[in-house]
């Protein structure tokens, strides 16, 4: 039987209604009801989670930079959870949660561990060795929860490119330092395609509300107008990164430029989508672990 969660928001022609089935994971689909023409229309926005707004801690296990650190995330009573299961993804009023790996100014390659129970952030590996990149990475990076992008699909709009087979990046461009395992609040602002070895590898790069610039950006040309060459900046640098050790350069879809907010949520919500599925097990999960 499924619980209903109804949330007005201030217009008053506007109803959020969330439906919840009790499972492993309390899954369910939000919608999204507005007045038109004297008549309520439903619009599907996101697949949510039981877990709404949560207050996150992490634990450490193991030094940082060994094989053994590990980041996890407890809830609010101290148990583990997921931090690409649990955490919800939308927040309401245009706002998403960011798990960070990866503070900015920093070259440790951290990431969310997919394949191990609970997924824990930990620092990748090549050959058995702790993996750097050649250089500093700019900006917050880390994943938005509850998405995925599914390697069975071929995307037309991009080269036919299949997805990565992990949630779904975002690059933070906010003045702020985070740290390893802070959950922040985000906006998308605009979306690059990279084709990463011939899979479709989205950057979502969006802005912490808490930014004192945040309510200046709400577009891709708000980017450019009050972070000038911060765009290209990122392009260059996921295009580069691999150069260093023999690689070539990433690609990019979609005419090598970003594209606006209205794409960036259409990735997000379609993402989204594949992570609910692959979490219903309507998918093959493979590897990846689904707890």
């Amino acid at each position: 039987m499924a619980a209903t969660r109804v949330i007005v928001s201030a217009a008053s022609n506007t109803i959020t209604t969330s439906l919840f089935r009790k499972g492993p994971k309390s899954l369910g689909l939000c919608f999204n009801y507005s007045k038109k023409n004297g008549f309520l229309q439903k619009r599907r926005l996101f697949t949510c989670s039981a877990i709404y707004n949560p207050q996150i801690q992490i634990k450490e296990e193991g030094q940082p930079e060994t094989l053994d650190y590990r980041v996890f995330f407890l809830d609010n009573s101290g148990k583990k959870i997921s931090p690409w299961h649990d955490i919800p993804l939308h927040l309401g009023d245009g706002a998403f949660n960011f798990v960070v790996e990866i503070p900015k100014e920093s070259s440790a390659k951290m990431e969310v561990a997919t394949d191990e129970q609970l997924t824990p952030i930990k620092q990748d590996t090549k050959k058995g060795k702790l993996r750097y990149y050649p250089y500093n990475i700019n900006w917050n990076y880390g994943l938005l929860p509850q998405t995925w992008e599914d390697p069975s699909f071929a995307n037309a709009e991009v080269d036919g490119a299949f997805g990565d087979n992990d949630p779904v990046d975002v690059v933070e461009i906010g003045d702020s330092r985070a740290k390893i395992g802070q959950v922040l609040k985000v906006k998308p602002l605009a979306a690059l395609a990279m084709i990463d070895e011939g899979e479709l590898d989205w950057k979502i790069v969006a802005i912490s509300l808490d930014d004192p610039r945040a309510s200046l950006v709400n577009d891709v040309d708000d980017v450019e107008k009050h972070f000038p060459g911060t765009l290209t900046a990122i392009r260059d640098w996921f295009r580069d990164y691999k150069i260093p050790d023999g690689k070539p350069a990433n690609n990019f879809g979609l005419g090598n430029k970003p594209v606006n907010k209205e794409y960036a949520l259409k990735v997000i919500t379609e993402t989204n989508e594949s992570w609910a599925k692959l979490v219903e097990r309507s998918i093959p999960a493979g590897e990846l672990s689904l707890v």
